[in-house]
C-alpha cells in the first residue's frame, strides 16, 4: 500500500457495513460550510447533490427507493470547485481530516481530486471547472454561485440526462427533480430551466440526442415502477414533455444541423470509465 492511497475502515457495528445516507448527506453540507467560511466554492453534485435539492419530497425518494434493499444508497460525495482554486483544495481537506488519494493517470486525465474520509467511510470526488467523467463534459464555470450547497438544479438534471446507458438509479435521480421542480425560463433555485437547456443542447446535436432520448425513455419507464401514484406519473410525465417542447422548437446551430445528418451512425459520445455519478 503506498503512502496516501487509502486509510483503514472504522465503522460502527451497529451500522453492518452500510454508511447511512444521513451521515454523507449532513457531511456534503458540512462540508459546503466549511468551505464557504474560508472562500473556497465548493458545490455538491451527483446523487448526494440531487436529495439534498429533493429533502422536500423524502416520502418520494423512499417509496421510490434509489438502490435494492440492502445496498447503500450513496458510496462517496462528488464536488465542483473553480480550478482557480485547485491548489488549495488539499490544505483545506486536510484540515477536515481527509486523506488524498495519490494521483493516477486516470485521476490526472479527469482533472480531478479524491480524498478519503478520517474513519475510511467513503470517498470524495473533486472537479474542477468541468466535468469531465461523463459522455457528455459539462462545464460550470461561472455557475456555481446559482445555488448552494448543491450545483443548480438544472445542471443536476443535466447531469443525468447526459448519461448514454440510462440506467435504474439515474432514471429515479431524474424522477426526483421531476416529480418536485416545475419547469420555467430562468435560474431560480426551485425551477428547471428549460431556455438554458434547450440553449446548451442546440448547439449540441450529441447532447442533444442523448438528452432527449433518456427523456422519452422516461415513459416507457415509469408505468414499470408501481410506487408512482398516478397524480405523480401524470406530473412528471408532463414536466417531461414539456421539457422536451422546449428543446425542440429551440433554433438550432448550423454545427448541429450538421452533425444531425450524420446521426447516431457515428458515436456522438466519448467513453468514461464509469457513467455512475
Amino acid at each position: 500500500m503506498r503512502k496516501g492511497e487509502q486509510i483503514a475502515v472504522r465503522m460502527p457495528e451497529e451500522w453492518r457495513g452500510i454508511v447511512p445516507s444521513e451521515i454523507l448527506l449532513n457531511e456534503a453540507e458540512k462540508i459546503v460550510d466549511e468551505a464557504k467560511k474560508k472562500d473556497v466554492v465548493l458545490r455538491v453534485l451527483g446523487g448526494v447533490g440531487i436529495r439534498l435539492h429533493c429533502i422536500h419530497c423524502i416520502d418520494f425518494c423512499g417509496r421510490l427507493g434509489r438502490m435494492a434493499v440492502g445496498q447503500q444508497e450513496f458510496t462517496d460525495i462528488d464536488f465542483m470547485a473553480y480550478r482557480k482554486q485547485r491548489r488549495i483544495m488539499e490544505v483545506f481537506f486536510r484540515s477536515l481530516g481527509y486523506v488524498k488519494r495519490i494521483t493516477t493517470l486516470s485521476t490526472a486525465s479527469s482533472e480531478r481530486q479524491i480524498y478519503f474520509h478520517p474513519e475510511g467511510w467513503f470517498s470524495v470526488d473533486v472537479f474542477f471547472d468541468k466535468l469531465l467523467v461523463a459522455n457528455h463534459p459539462l462545464d460550470f464555470r461561472g455557475r456555481l454561485e446559482l445555488d448552494y450547497p448543491t450545483i443548480s438544479l438544472t445542471d443536476l438534471l443535466l447531469e443525468k440526462l447526459q448519461i448514454v446507458t440510462f440506467s435504474e438509479k439515474d432514471l429515479k435521480d431524474t424522477l426526483f427533480l421531476l416529480v418536485s421542480h416545475m419547469i420555467g425560463e430562468k435560474d431560480e433555485r426551485e425551477v428547471i430551466n428549460a431556455k438554458y437547456i434547450a440553449t446548451l443542447l442546440s448547439k449540441d446535436w450529441g447532447l442533444w440526442y442523448t438528452t432527449t432520448l433518456n427523456l422519452k425513455k422516461i415513459e416507457h419507464l415509469l408505468p414499470q415502477l408501481h410506487s408512482v401514484t398516478e397524480e405523480e406519473r401524470t406530473l412528471i410525465l408532463s414536466r417531461g414533455r414539456q421539457l422536451l417542447d422546449r428543446v425542440e422548437r429551440e433554433p438550432k446551430t448550423q454545427t448541429w444541423k450538421l452533425r444531425a445528418i450524420i446521426g447516431p451512425k457515428k458515436r456522438w459520445y466519448q467513453h468514461v470509465e464509469t457513467d455512475e455519478l
